[in-house]
């Protein structure tokens, strides 16, 4: 999966969720980090969406231990044939996380033929050097992921306009602003270059502050485009 498009992307920790998701989204993204029994699950789908994997560390938001059996969890979901992408933590890529480096998942992952995106995600603010982060993460992985906190106007322009400037460099980015100052950003950060928006089929399962729906952001891009 390149990227070179918006993907509309249904967040979730049950794949069992994907039929429901077909009729607006373009791929799954399955939380390994909050699902019951992640291996077996991914290893029995056959859906028709192609997978994002992720499995997010307790440190950044996640609901996992990091530690090395987090990391082969993530390397072999990327031999699935259905995984054409594996979000890992910029942190954890770059060697300045608590846990394990992970660039090998990375290396595993290109080597078969698996998108890499690189996270950042700050669940308290907006920081100053958004535009340093988006562009780290974009350089190190195939796509630079930034999920900031929105407390104001003034934190979704940054956003908005680090999103530019970084799309102009020409690095692939997806980005957003959680909480309720920031949710409108998920609908209009495509028009700034961002790739990938992430939703839950259903409202009640929201993985992150300020989601809208999947049904709902589907529209909303579509009518913005």
């Amino acid at each position: 999966m390149e990227f070179d498009d918006f993907v509309l992307t249904a967040a979730t920790d049950d794949l069992a969720a994907e039929p429901t998701a077909r009729e607006h989204a373009d791929a799954v993204e399955f939380r390994m980090d909050l699902a019951a029994d992640p291996r077996p699950a991914l290893a029995d789908y056959e859906g028709d969406l192609p997978l994002i994997v992720t499995n997010r560390p307790d440190w950044e938001g996640g609901a996992t231990a990091d530690g090395d059996d987090r990391l082969d969890a993530l390397a072999t979901a990327c031999e699935h044939p259905h995984v054409a992408a594996v979000d890992v933590e910029l942190r954890s890529l770059v060697g300045e996380s608590p846990g394990p480096a992970a660039g090998w998942v990375a290396d595993h992952a290109r080597e078969h033929g698996v998108t890499v995106i690189a996270s950042v995600h700050d669940f308290e603010t907006t920081p100053s050097e958004v535009d340093d982060l988006l562009s780290r993460a974009a350089t190190v992985g195939d796509v630079g992921k930034l999920a900031v906190t929105a407390e104001s106007r003034a934190d979704t322009l940054a956003l908005l306009s680090a999103t530019h400037r970084a799309t102009e460099a020409g690095h692939r980015v997806a980005t957003m602003a959680m909480g309720d100052a920031g949710r409108h950003t998920r609908a209009v950060t495509p028009l700034y270059g961002s790739k990938i928006g992430y939703a839950p089929v259903d409202p009640a399962d929201a993985t992150a502050p300020g989601q809208y729906d999947l049904a709902t952001l589907a529209e909303l891009v579509e009518t913005l485009r």
